[in-house]
């Protein structure tokens, strides 16, 4: 099983708006083609989709990752707008990766840059994670740990905690997948008994520069996107870039 994560498009309804060093709708044509070439199996676009919060943004997304041989399945960030994306593109839960599962979890507050999944949220994560041991993948947009970058990290999961203490009593989850640090990252969090390995990703927009005190864009860096290799209960994880 191949599964693709994707993440922070920041597309606008003018394709030819520019970004703070390229424009969005080029970068994201150019991921998605060579996303197409890697022959996935499902593909998860993990938050912000839109820059400008537009349906049309959405659309012009929606109807690029049609052509995809794969289903697909997206997760809000904290530029998006969940009421537009449905309109082009159902918002799910859950993914059966066959012998895995794959979580989707909503960490978007309105209007605000940090994100939260507050007690219902974690009571649900609770509750689907009783339904089964199989090994489970977790998809969110923001980071559930700290990235080393301190600007970024004061707009991450705000309940961290809290999920780090729902996490800690299923062993079956092994992977966390987040976007919205517009870079590459691994870690793994100890839970006692177990550990889970958590990953972000290359932004398809512009790339953050790692371990900044202040915002800052890293324009040495090149846009990309993970993949994930599930056999049995094992997994490996690598970045590609791609060339503009």
């Amino acid at each position: 099983m191949r599964l693709i994560q994707i993440t922070d498009a920041h597309l606008h309804a003018d394709k030819r708006a520019r970004s703070r060093s390229g424009v969005p709708w080029r970068q994201f044509e150019r991921v998605l083609a060579q996303v197409m070439r890697e022959r996935p199996d499902v593909v998860l676009l993990s938050g912000d989709v839109s820059q400008d919060e537009t349906l049309a943004s959405y659309q012009h997304a929606c109807r690029a990752l049609e052509g995809l041989a794969c289903p697909w399945f997206w997760i809000p960030g904290n530029h998006d707008q969940p009421e537009l994306m449905v309109e082009c593109h159902p918002l799910i839960d859950e993914v059966d990766l066959g012998s895995w599962r794959l979580l989707l979890l909503d960490t978007r507050v309105a209007q605000m840059p940090h994100g939260e999944l507050g007690t219902e949220r974690l009571a649900a994560l609770s509750e689907a994670l009783e339904q089964s041991d199989r090994p489970v993948v977790i998809g969110l947009h923001h980071p559930p740990v700290e990235v080393g970058a301190a600007w970024m990290d004061a707009i991450g999961l705000k309940d961290r905690d809290a999920f780090w203490q729902t996490l800690t009593r299923y062993p079956q989850v092994k992977i966390v997948l987040f976007g919205h640090a517009h870079q590459a990252f691994a870690h793994r969090r100890s839970l006692g008994e177990h550990s889970v390995e958590v990953y972000g990703c290359p932004a398809m927009a512009d790339q953050f520069m790692p371990g900044a005190k202040a915002f800052a864009i890293d324009e040495a860096s090149r846009p990309g996107y993970r993949i994930v290799e599930l056999r049995g209960d094992e997994w490996q994880t690598w970045v590609e870039r791609v060339n503009l």
